[in-house]
């Protein structure tokens, strides 16, 4: 029934190709160092099915500063306290507050699915604040660049095979492909709102992580970390962004409610790209089992507390 709010239930295994396997088909995607803004950049390679090449590239990281619109050269900035992760002032902020959100049906066609995209990263834009506000942090939103037509970031090039959203805290900026976005889901139908409505929130959470100065520790540890302390960073970073992103649909459920079969089509997506099929050093992102906990977290809980990844213990990020 229209409306219906799911009680919790595991998310059942995806049926074949939904989505294709193989990777998340989104990312946060720190840029080089230097930042390259020609279009010979390459850094969106690092998507999804290519984890192998983001592993690499992340050894190549320059930090970014929250707040700041460049690169910060290796040496030039301050160590980032461990704190800024574990004990940030947003988990002391309670639950995630809704701000009445209501999205438009989904029809085919570009120009439906940017307004779409639209809507929601001003109703994003409004919670988030607010929740900033709370923790008398600073706060401002991310600039958007939702595309239909190849294009260069300071983070790279796009679109890149399997690609359909990154975010680059280079210019803090959430690019999401207006195509790609349903084609990296598997054909999943545009009546199922909330997959694609998750991953705007995703990437939106790599933002909000950015704002806190989560994201600079996050990139300090990965350039001081060996390859499977690297991955496990990662994944502290992107299960978060999950949980972060379920925690906003939960806080938005009174406006955006969902049938049982949308929320499960939406935990059917995030399960199927885990990446538990790709070798230990290549494991970025986190498990589908992982992948999915977490946003059911973020969407029953609404507490930013529980989306702390960074003290979790390691098999809850694996």
């Amino acid at each position: 029934m229209a409306g219906h709010h799911p009680s919790p239930a595991p998310p059942r295994v995806p049926p074949s190709g939904l989505p294709a396997p193989g990777g998340p088909g989104y990312y946060y995607a720190p840029p080089r160092r230097p930042p390259r803004r020609s279009a010979g950049g390459t850094i969106a390679a690092l998507v999804g099915g290519l984890a192998s090449l983001a592993v690499l590239a992340v050894l190549g990281f320059t930090l970014f500063g929250p707040g700041e619109g460049g690169p910060i050269r290796p040496g030039s900035a301050a160590p980032v306290a461990r704190e800024k992760a574990t004990a940030n002032p947003l988990y002391k902020t309670g639950a995630l507050g809704g701000n009445g959100c209501a999205l438009p049906v989904i029809t085919p066609g570009t120009e439906p699915m940017r307004r779409f995209m639209n809507i929601l990263s001003d109703c994003l834009d409004h919670v988030w604040e607010r929740q900033f506000g709370k923790a008398d942090l600073p706060f401002d939103p991310p600039k958007r660049v939702f595309w239909d037509q190849p294009g260069t970031s300071p983070c790279g090039t796009y679109p890149t095979p399997g690609a359909s959203a990154f975010y680059c805290p280079a210019n803090n900026t959430m690019y999401v492909g207006l195509k790609h976005i349903v084609e990296t889901s598997g054909g999943e139908p545009l009546a199922h709102f909330a997959v694609f409505a998750r991953v705007i929130a995703h990437e939106y959470g790599h933002h909000v992580q950015d704002r806190a100065g989560i994201l600079a520790y996050g990139q300090q540890q990965m350039e001081n970390a060996g390859s499977l302390a690297r991955v496990e960073v990662s994944r502290r970073i992107e299960l978060q962004a999950q949980c972060l992103a379920g925690a906003f649909l939960g806080a938005e459920r009174r406006t955006l409610p969902m049938t049982r079969l949308q929320y499960l089509a939406m935990m059917e997506d995030v399960q199927g790209r885990g990446d538990e099929r790709q070798p230990p050093e290549l494991r970025d992102h986190g498990s589908g089992r992982a992948y999915a906990g977490w946003v059911r977290t973020g969407y029953l809980k609404q507490r930013l507390a529980y989306c702390n990844t960074w003290t979790a213990a390691t098999d809850a990020v694996s």
